[in-house]
């Protein structure tokens, strides 16, 4: 063969198997490379969650102080002014639970739209799975809602709560939580990688969905008003699931739905299968324009 064809680029390229820089690998593949990348993940969630409180004087204990506020402002509005908390065995405990569990899934949400368009230096520079991204802006809520869940052990016991073999559900629920929360940050990555307004957008839509997961006020009580199809839609909305699950897992005499635990698995399962393929499928156009 002529050297001049030898040398040729499809000829090198078909002899040493390369690839075009920023090819979507297949699936399996790329799992596996998200894998290979998990302490790069890891440290990057320390670097990202130590460069966000560093000019705070309280650090990273607003990581608990902020919903731990926003708690006090719902008591203050619905419990006291609105009296959602009639009927209701230890709001405080109930309402702080709602907060700390929507936070969590909110917060993870507003970080991970940003989380592509704030690393195109990265991107454009190095190559990794971009899912890395939202996988690390993810954990770090993980650690925030994991010193929250700690957090709330004397808050119930504060309230009047004691330990029961009920107890030994929370761990389960902040794992369905957690799985279902990435899923919605990987979807919600790519839609912000795409059209950078949604930064803007998304905290109305999470404020909406707020108002309709049972943060502070029961959901049976509303539903109940209300015809058999908005009592069904309004019980499996996830933000309500996941809430919900928490709830009746450290509050003694909150009701107990297995229909709660069936719809955790589904979402959880159903968010994080299609967030996955979802945010994959367009990984050769993430840091392009």
């Amino acid at each position: 063969m002529p050297a001049a064809v030898a040398d040729s680029p499809r000829v090198l390229v078909e002899e040493y198997g390369l690839a075009p820089a920023g090819a979507r690998p297949s699936f399996p593949h790329y799992i596996a490379d998200l894998w290979a990348r998990r302490h790069f993940i890891v440290s990057y969630t320390k670097a990202s969650n130590a460069a966000t409180y560093s000019r705070s004087l309280l650090g990273q204990f607003w990581q608990v102080l902020t919903p731990l506020l926003n708690a006090f402002v719902y008591y203050i509005i619905f419990g006291i002014l609105l009296r959602t908390s009639r009927g209701v065995h230890n709001y405080i405990c109930f309402l702080i639970i709602g907060v700390f569990v929507f936070h969590f899934m909110t917060h993870a949400m507003n970080m991970a739209s940003k989380a592509v368009q704030s690393n195109l230096n990265l991107i454009r520079t190095l190559r990794f799975p971009r899912a890395s991204l939202p996988l690390g802006t993810t954990t770090q809520c993980v650690q925030q809602f994991l010193i929250s869940v700690v957090v709330l052990i004397p808050v119930a016991l504060f309230t009047g709560e004691y330990p029961t073999k009920k107890w030994l559900l929370i761990l389960p629920s902040v794992v369905l939580c957690t799985v279902f929360t990435l899923g919605l940050s990987l979807i919600v990555a790519r839609i912000g990688a795409r059209i950078p307004d949604t930064t803007q957008i998304l905290p109305f839509i999470l404020r909406t969905w707020l108002f309709f997961s049972g943060v502070f006020y029961n959901v049976d009580k509303v539903a109940n008003r209300h015809g058999e199809f908005v009592r069904l839609v309004m019980h499996l909305n996830p933000g309500a699931v996941y809430i919900d699950l928490m709830r009746s897992s450290m509050l003694h005499l909150h009701p107990y739905y297995k229909w709660d635990w069936i719809a955790g698995v589904a979402w959880a399962v159903v968010a994080i299968s299609f967030g996955l393929v979802y945010f994959w499928h367009a990984e050769e156009d993430y840091g392009r324009g």
